[in-house]
């Protein structure tokens, strides 16, 4: 593991090796097999773009080139801010293949909390559009590069047909070099030997340090879980997965989200407007079978659905994210589960882990009125009190948990790892939860008293 992260014991990975959880590969040589079986099929949809796994695999490829041509080195890592777009999927795979690390950041933070990404990884790049929503990402970059040492490289991308004010590469007194995205091509070079045990990429951990503190997630581990959970929903190459919620957050990006979509080799559909009239259009355009979504959203889409007339006929399951339902959203859940005629799903989870779910095979009262189980067997749950002794099943206290997605530590943050982990490697996730006689999980609360940087489960955002 490189320095400021936390590896697995060696018997835990020993254990997860033999359980088949983890498999060497990593999520970039991933896409050179999915590209290899699934070629022609289509693999990225948003508006009228369609890219074919062939397709996606070549520009991963010569955007990587592109990446180190222009000095990304392996092991540097580089903040990604881009909405839900098909470049937010190339860049990510291609910084992989260049041996670079993203640092996936909300497309809607700003300058404070972009900066204090930044400052936590040390970070030499930066991608993000040139504006959005009226915001200048651009010289917002260059702000952050007047008081960085580090970030020396920043890749800006606009919508295709728009051209850069700024033409092709540009400098500032700072020292830093700016590029337009769309630029960032090369002849692919010979493949890199990556290791899957190495960081993936870094997660904002969405605690109360809010942007400082970092979830590092390795191939091997981001591979299982976006795995696992496409295996629990019985994910084939005939789904269609619409990405309505931001492409980086952790439900829409593997839980499975678009890497457990795209191992499947099924088709996913990118989404920039979140609002009901477009995601009822795309899901009755593509024939969406499988979303996400977060409860509020679910009932902006009942209240809509009259009017619009979309047909929803294709949809089979919804995952409902981001945090337990309270009552008022529970019988909201029901509505939605009747009326769009589909399965429901509730997924509660964070960067950090555990990752809890619902199984679509549960009874309704387990799916609308628990949070499940964790998703691995591997998962190891305790419910302890105030003074770290495990309760019995029925009663309150806090979810610990560690298992083969969920990291030992945060990066470089050994304060953090201090207050969050135990010395056993279990992570304090400050979620209050009972466990049934079934072994599903209800969440009944947060940990009063000193915080979490892990979140807690029950804030709502996914």
């Amino acid at each position: 593991m490189p320095d400021g992260c936390t590896p697995w014991p060696e018997i835990f990975t020993d254990r997860y090796w033999a359980a088949g959880h983890w498999r060497g590969v990593t999520l970039d040589n991933l896409l050179r097999d999915w590209a290899l079986e699934h070629g022609p099929r289509t693999a990225l949809v948003h508006g009228d773009t369609r890219l074919t796994y062939a397709a996606l695999n070549r520009r991963v490829d010569r955007t990587a080139a592109g990446f180190r041509l222009r000095g990304l080195r392996p092991g540097g890592r580089v903040v990604v801010q881009l909405p839900n777009v098909p470049e937010f999927v190339v860049t990510v795979f291609a910084l992989l293949r260049a041996g670079a690390v993203p640092v996936l950041c909300p497309v809607a933070h700003r300058t404070a909390e972009v900066a204090a990404t930044v400052r936590a990884c040390e970070a030499v790049g930066y991608v993000g559009p040139a504006t959005r929503d009226g915001f200048d990402h651009r010289a917002m970059a260059e702000e952050i590069a007047a008081r960085s040492p580090f970030l020396r490289r920043v890749f800006t991308y606009e919508p295709p047909g728009t051209s850069s004010p700024y033409g092709g590469m540009a400098s500032d007194a700072a020292g830093c070099h700016y590029f337009p995205l769309g630029s960032v091509d090369a002849p692919p070079e010979r493949a890199r030997a990556g290791r899957a045990d190495h960081v993936a990429f870094l997660l904002p951990s969405g605690g109360a340090a809010g942007a400082s503190v970092l979830v590092p997630r390795t191939h091997d581990d981001y591979a299982y879980q976006a795995r696992a959970a496409a295996e629990l929903v019985a994910l084939t190459s005939d789904d269609v997965y619409l990405a309505a919620l931001p492409a980086g957050s952790p439900l829409a990006l593997g839980c499975p989200g678009i890497v457990g979509t795209l191992g499947a080799g099924g088709t996913v559909v990118l989404v920039e407007d979140a609002g009901p009239a477009a995601c009822l259009a795309a899901v009755e355009r593509e024939r969406v079978t499988l979303t996400s979504v977060t409860p509020d959203a679910a009932g902006r889409w009942l209240d809509a659905l009259g009017a619009s007339g979309a047909d929803l006929s294709s949809l089979r399951l919804v995952q409902l994210g981001g945090a337990p339902l309270d009552r008022a959203e529970r019988a909201q859940a029901e509505r939605t589960g009747r009326e769009l005629g589909c399965r429901l799903q509730q997924v509660v989870g964070t960067a950090a882990g555990p990752l809890v779910l619902t199984r679509t095979d549960g009874p309704d009262e387990t799916v609308l009125g628990t949070q499940g189980r964790p998703l691995s067997p591997d998962d190891e749950i305790r419910v302890v009190d105030a003074d770290g002794r495990d309760v019995p099943d029925g009663e309150s206290g806090e979810l610990l948990a560690r298992g083969p997605y969920i990291p030992r530590g945060f990066y470089r943050a050994p304060d953090a790892d201090a207050r969050s982990f135990t010395a056993d490697g279990h992570l304090r996730t400050g979620t209050l939860v009972r466990r049934t006689p079934t072994g599903d999980l209800v969440v009944t609360g947060r940990l009063g008293g000193a915080r979490r940087d892990a979140p807690s489960m029950r804030d709502r955002g996914a």
